[in-house]
């Protein structure tokens, strides 16, 4: 059945389609490797708020992101979070017992280690005082372990955080079928011979049927995958754009990884394997290469590909929070201040992805900023489809008066400024880790190219996402 959003796009007056249809140029093969040029720093207001206290990131770190099924395939995911652990500490020094309170985000999780936050921390060395506890808000879990971190700060009750998170794809939990389950149960509880043969008796081949686990939504059934193709042809977004804009992703993470920008990722010596030193799914192609790759989920005729969406990663990242007083008494130099940020949630059928158009107004309301203040954007890429839809949409009036309810678009950020560094597309996309790479990868650029305020946006599964403001702290 056509969506009620395809509808209302497929019948949008003329002038309206054009200005949708082509507000997104193809990127041209010079635009693709296109990096931000070298700033110079700038003077702005800050957005300390009076009475609020000015929560900082010393520095964070990330194993590197691998494909599933690669060399993390043997560990556990609590394995690839005390790395990430491991690699913080070495990286800033910090003393454990400094660490009042520590928060992991994580997607699918291994149930003999629920509370992968604290399994972690207890294998990283830290003390069993310090509590932990583990999140999960789909591909922003990340994002909610440091803005709970931020809270934890801001409020008095903490000094120092740890936040992070991590994703395991290459074992996810496989369950028995229900009935299987449900037998085994009765199997347990059973008391005498009859009993287990009535039981017994009852099974029945199709009992072993496993239930496999999908990236869906659990509300519409519909895979994410599959959400994006129908995204992108409710936005008319060309399946040769899309191709385009993954290319462009592929490129400027290779060009980043050669120069040691990729700052942010710590070697791990993988148990009785070799030590990985960096990002294992970064791989430019040509056009005409991933022009041959058939549609991944709606077929003949989807657009959506291997080659344009991003792949199922391993990986863990970490950041250290503090107040910026307990910071300086301590002699860091922060890297960037957490400012604003904000949380929407829209109709997980129509609008599943659509999250950064929904949160990158109101964040930059609440902050007092405008699009053209921003100097560093860095927006996950799910899938270039849905990179390029929410562009269309950040770009339509239309859109923003009948979807958002506000008067005129927030606008089009900058290619310039976009994702320079790569994005999840070719750095991966550990579910519950991507966040924190984000913020990093905001506050790092920002250091590098002399900007001020960083934005960081994010779709995720529920029709959910999260956007927030990074502000650079003075060099």
């Amino acid at each position: 059945m056509t969506s009620f959003l395809t509808y209302t796009f497929k019948n949008l007056p003329t002038t309206s389609k054009c200005a949708l249809r082509f507000s997104i140029r193809p990127l041209s093969c010079s635009s693709r490797l296109q990096a931000a040029p070298a700033a110079q720093t700038k003077s702005k207001k800050t957005l300390a708020k009076p009475n609020i206290r000015n929560v900082v990131v010393v520095d964070g770190v990330r194993t590197p992101f691998l494909l599933s099924g690669t060399l993390y395939k043997d560990l556990m995911p609590h394995d690839l979070a005390r790395a990430a652990l491991r690699g913080l500490l070495h990286r800033t020094s910090v003393p454990k017992e400094t660490i009042d309170y520590i928060v992991f985000g994580t997607v699918i999780q291994e149930v003999k280690t629920s509370n992968v936050a604290r399994e972690a921390a207890l294998g990283a060395g830290f003390s069993d005082k310090t509590p932990a506890h583990t999140v999960t808000m789909a591909c922003i879990s990340a994002n909610q372990a440091m803005t709970t971190g931020v809270g934890l700060i801001a409020s008095g009750q903490c000094d120092a955080v740890v936040a992070g998170g991590v994703e395991l794809m290459s074992d996810v939990p496989i369950r028995h079928s229900r009935k299987m389950r449900k037998m085994m149960l009765d199997l347990n509880k059973a008391k005498t011979l009859g009993q287990h043969l009535s039981l017994i008796s009852q099974f029945r081949l199709n009992f072993l049927s496993p239930e496999l686990p999908a990236v869906a939504e659990f509300s519409t059934s519909e895979t994410m995958g599959h959400s994006a193709d129908r995204l992108a042809a409710a936005f008319a977004v060309p399946r040769r754009e899309q191709d385009e804009y993954a290319l462009r992703s592929h490129s400027l993470a290779k060009k980043a990884q050669d120069e040691g920008l990729l700052s942010d990722v710590v070697p791990f010596k993988v148990p009785g394997k070799d030590t990985v030193t960096k990002d294992n799914g970064i791989r430019p192609s040509s056009l005409e290469q991933m022009a041959k790759l058939r549609p991944a989920f709606i077929k003949p005729y989807g657009t959506v590909t291997a080659a344009n969406s991003s792949f199922l990663t391993d990986g863990a990242s970490a950041v250290l929070m503090m107040a910026e007083e307990k910071a300086l008494a301590m002699g860091y130099k922060p890297k960037a201040y957490l400012r604003d940020f904000v949380y929407v949630s829209q109709d997980p059928k129509d609008q599943l992805l659509l999250g950064p158009t929904y949160a990158t107004p109101k964040v930059l309301e609440r902050a007092g900023l405008t699009m053209n203040d921003v100097d560093a954007f860095e927006f996950h890429e799910a899938f270039s489809g849905q990179i390029l839809a929410n562009f269309k949409a950040m770009d339509s009036d239309w859109f923003a008066q009948n979807y958002m309810g506000r008067k005129t678009k927030v606008g089009l950020p900058p290619m310039e400024k976009f994702n320079t560094w790569g994005g999840s597309l070719s750095l991966g996309h550990p579910f519950g880790a991507t966040g924190c790479r984000l913020v990093m990868a905001a506050a790092n650029r920002l250091r590098k190219e002399g900007g001020q305020y960083g934005l960081v946006a994010a779709c995720a599964a529920g029709g959910q996402g999260h956007a927030m403001i990074v502000e650079a702290y003075p060099k």
